[in-house]
């Protein structure tokens, strides 16, 4: 008994150490191949937003209402794992292991750090720009960096999973990279960059002075190319990050810390409407809230819902409001994860959530002015 105790102990052990690659797989999709799982996506913590927002002097420009309820935001994360880890989460519907390239992609690092702090940058902009036009705040949108978020693809497969031939530009330029002149004048906008290419035919060269993370400033030769969805127009041949800048009527921080990513647009919305808004948006609960925001007010769906809505689960939240977007399937996959007690409402814009929240017990939030010039 003693010899087979210590055995069994022994292999706990080893079984706590070893990666749960050497005994877990899956396919990577893209590739058709199998590969090792090392990773796996786990709920981490759900946080109340208010305790990251601060106003400075609102003069009598607005009025603060702090509110006596919680909008919280949700984190995942997604750790080391080991054979043990792997045998005792394999089938829990809140943890999903993950190759290398589902936890880091094909970026590098420096792109992946700057992409998830862009994200949550943009989304912390957005929902500053959101919230207060809702409440009726005259809220200007300036231009911003000409960062670079994914290359263009001209050619993909015949499946739509790879991209066969990239624009001429990606033998040059990366995602992640930040444009700072082309042909010797400095960008103020992606706007600028359209300017300067009135002229230009596909094939024409042009320099360009970018930045690159963890490389510096670099002097470029970039081949132009013909849009794929309009041939008649001459572009670079990527996508660009909406980096455009907020003014507000006033001084306003949200401290996203090292958080990374996007999908707290939705609850920073809500949790400054609450904020500049007489009443209570929750009714004085609490709410868990994700989803991504777009200057026009519609949610987009996010990572990790499954393990999101556990956490939320764990922190005793009773309510979490989703994006539409997301999909039955997936929608599906997290009320499983979140149990019984976890209400999952779904929800495609701003005002589908006020709604919700107003059927909830919240006070209800007056209409939108109307826009300027509009009949009233």
């Amino acid at each position: 008994m003693a010899v087979v105790a210590l055995v069994l102990l022994v292999a706990v052990a080893v079984a706590g150490v070893v990666p749960s690659g050497v005994v877990a797989t899956k396919e990577n999709q893209r590739l058709g191949v199998e590969q090792e799982t090392p990773f796996a996506r786990t709920p981490a913590s759900a946080q109340p937003v208010a305790d990251r927002i601060t106003f400075g002097d609102l003069g009598d420009q607005a009025e603060q209402y702090p509110p006596e309820g919680d909008v919280y935001f949700v984190t995942v994360t997604e750790p080391s794992q080991s054979v043990l880890s792997w045998l005792l989460g394999r089938d829990h519907p809140a943890i999903q292991f993950l190759t290398n390239e589902e936890k880091y992609g094909v970026q590098t690092p420096q792109q992946r750090r700057t992409f998830a702090l862009e994200s949550m940058r943009t989304s912390e902009q957005v929902a500053q720009y959101v919230a207060l036009q809702r409440v009726g705040f005259d809220v200007q949108l300036l231009a911003g960096d000409v960062l670079i978020e994914a290359m263009v693809c001209l050619v993909p497969s015949a499946d739509g999973t790879e991209c066969e031939t990239w624009s001429p530009s990606a033998d040059v330029l990366e995602p992640g990279d930040r444009i700072i002149e082309v042909e010797g004048q400095t960008l103020e906008g992606v706007e600028d960059l359209s300017r300067i290419l009135v002229g230009k035919a596909p094939g024409d060269t042009v320099t360009m002075k970018i930045e690159r993370a963890g490389t510096g400033t670099l002097d470029v030769e970039v081949e132009l190319t013909a849009s794929p969805e309009e041939p008649d127009r001459t572009i670079v041949g990527f996508y660009p990050f909406d980096t455009r800048r907020v003014v507000l009527p006033f001084e306003l921080n949200i401290d996203t810390g090292s958080i990374g990513g996007p999908s707290a647009g939705l609850a920073f919305t809500l949790t400054l409407i609450d904020e500049l808004t007489p009443g209570e948006l929750t009714g004085g609960g609490q709410v868990a809230v994700t989803g991504t925001i777009q200057l026009d007010g519609s949610v987009g769906p996010i990572g990790g819902l499954r393990q999101k809505a556990s956490a939320v689960a764990q922190a005793g939240v009773k309510v979490f409001l989703v994006p539409l977007a997301q999909g039955e399937e997936d929608i599906a996959a997290a009320r499983l994860a979140g149990g019984d007690d976890l209400v999952i409402i779904t929800v495609s814009t701003v005002e589908e959530a006020l709604t919700a929240l107003e059927r909830l017990g919240g006070d209800p939030i007056p209409p939108p002015p109307p826009a300027p010039g509009a009949d009233g």
